[in-house]
C-alpha cells in the first residue's frame, strides 16, 4: 500500500492507506484507525461519512446503522463513522444525544478534511463531509459507494444487504448477484449460455 494520500479513489482502485483518531463508545475511550491494520486482519472495512455533529439527520442515521452493526461484523466487516469533528466533539455528542447511546463502532474524527478529500466528498464550501458510503474489502479496494447530500439519510438494512452480497461474490468470484438478492437465493454463473435466458437461469 500506499505512504502517501494522493487523489480521489475510484471503484476498483486500492485505497492508499491513511490513519484516523477515533473515540470508542463501547470502551469509553479514544483510539486509532489504520487501514492497513483492517487489512492486516483480512477485514472488510466500511466508512460511513456524514456532515456534523450535533445536526439532525445524522444521529438517526448513526443509531439505525448502530442496530445493525453486530450483524455487519458477524460478516467480518468493521464500520466506522467519519466526520470532520474531533474525537473530544464525538465523545460529547455520543454521551448526549439518546439516539447514540447504545452504538459501539469507532466514531472517526477527520477535521482537516483529508481522507474525506481521498473519497472526493469533501464540500470545501461548508468544510464539511457529504454523506458518503464506502466499501473497501479485505485488500483494501474500493468495491461500493454511494453518495447523498445532506437532506436525506441512509439505510443501514440496504447497506447490510450489500455487504452480504460483496463478501458472497467476493468467495464465489464466478457468480454473480442479482437486484435486490438476499442470502439464500439464486446467484447468476455468467457463461454464453445464459445470454437473453436470465429469467431461466433465476427459474
Amino acid at each position: 500500500m500506499q505512504n502517501s494520500i494522493p487523489g480521489n479513489i475510484r471503484v476498483g482502485d486500492v485505497s492508499p492507506d491513511f490513519e484516523l483518531t477515533t473515540f470508542e463508545p463501547s470502551e469509553n475511550r479514544f483510539g486509532v484507525f489504520k487501514l492497513s491494520h483492517s487489512i492486516s486482519k483480512k477485514k472488510w472495512t466500511v466508512l460511513f461519512f456524514y456532515p456534523a455533529d450535533y445536526t439532525f439527520v445524522c444521529p438517526t442515521e448513526l443509531s439505525d446503522l448502530g442496530d445493525y452493526y453486530m450483524e455487519i461484523k458477524e460478516l467480518g466487516v468493521e464500520v466506522i463513522s467519519v466526520s470532520t469533528d474531533t474525537q473530544f466533539v464525538h465523545m460529547a455528542w455520543q454521551r448526549e444525544e439518546k439516539l447514540l447511546q447504545n452504538i459501539k463502532f469507532p466514531m472517526a474524527a477527520d477535521p482537516t478534511g483529508k481522507v474525506s478529500r481521498l473519497f472526493g466528498i469533501y464540500d470545501e464550501n461548508t468544510g464539511l463531509a457529504l454523506r458518503g458510503t464506502f466499501l473497501l474489502n479485505p485488500e483494501g479496494k474500493l468495491v461500493g459507494s454511494e453518495i447523498n447530500s445532506y437532506s436525506v439519510g441512509r439505510s443501514a438494512a440496504e447497506l447490510t444487504r450489500k455487504l452480504e452480497a460483496y463478501v458472497y461474490v467476493h468467495h464465489n468470484p464466478d457468480e454473480v448477484c442479482p437486484a435486490n438478492w438476499d442470502v439464500g437465493r439464486k446467484t447468476i454463473r455468467p457463461a454464453k449460455t445464459e445470454v437473453g435466458r436470465v429469467h431461466e437461469a433465476l427459474a
